[in-house]
């Protein structure tokens, strides 16, 4: 459990029940164990943005040659060991700064996510509109997990089964595709295969955004009927 940020009642309830959740658990908890000391949750936090903008600097540069796209699947890499470390090995040491982790771990998230996003849309792969439909509704699903922290004291960190760690696996494999098939020709309009994978996961983000907030208001509508059927 992790303390709400200041001026709230409730501590912060974890949900995270992806596919591979406890596998990632018993790998980052050996990583903790194995952490030599000077290593601080901060520097790993900056290290998974150092990976973000690996991610970037792939992307931009397999406009040159297709083999830079390895340095993305590296930055991948990188930015998982970081941004999935980081709070992990706070809670291992017991030196959790609840509020100041809190801020600087989602505003690097936000963050890092828009350079991958726009990284993959400043490559020669995909359309920049496609790629900014899937930051939409990234962004769109992070609103509805920050506004659930704060009405319901629930930080979920997974839906339909999967968190950040197998959308990580799905770009890089998506990455690989892109290196393997390289750039394709048009399917629908002037979308092709890797614009129509971005931007139906982009969609389906929206869509399940929609969803989510149908079912969180439903669920607060009856936690706080309307005042007159309450004094019935």
């Amino acid at each position: 459990m992790e303390q709400f940020p200041r001026g709230t009642a409730a501590p912060i309830e974890r949900i995270q029940d992806n596919l591979i959740a406890r596998v990632e658990r018993r790998a980052l908890n050996r990583l903790c164990a194995a952490m030599p000391g000077w290593v601080t949750p901060d520097m790993l936090t900056f290290t998974g943005m150092f990976g973000a903008l690996l991610v970037f600097a792939g992307y931009l540069a397999s406009n040159l040659d297709a083999g830079w796209l390895w340095l993305s699947i590296g930055g991948y890499v990188v930015h998982w060991f970081g941004d999935s470390l980081d709070g992990s090995l706070a809670r291992f040491r017991k030196i959790e700064r609840p509020r100041y982790g809190y801020f600087l771990d989602h505003s690097c998230d936000g963050f890092a996510t828009m350079l991958v996003v726009v990284g993959i849309g400043l490559s020669s792969y995909v359309e920049m509109e496609v790629a900014l439909i899937a930051l939409v509704g990234y962004l769109l699903m992070s609103i509805h997990a920050f506004l659930s922290v704060r009405v319901l004291g629930e930080l979920r960190l997974s839906y339909l089964n999967a968190g950040p760690t197998e959308l990580r696996l799905i770009l890089i494999a998506l990455t690989l595709a892109m290196f393997i098939a390289g750039p394709e020709r048009p399917i629908v309009w002037q979308l092709n295969i890797f614009d129509l994978f971005v931007g139906g996961v982009g969609l389906l983000l929206i869509a399940l955004f929609a969803a989510q907030t149908a079912s969180t208001a439903r669920r607060l509508a009856k936690e706080e009927p309307p005042a007159h059927r309450r004094r019935d």
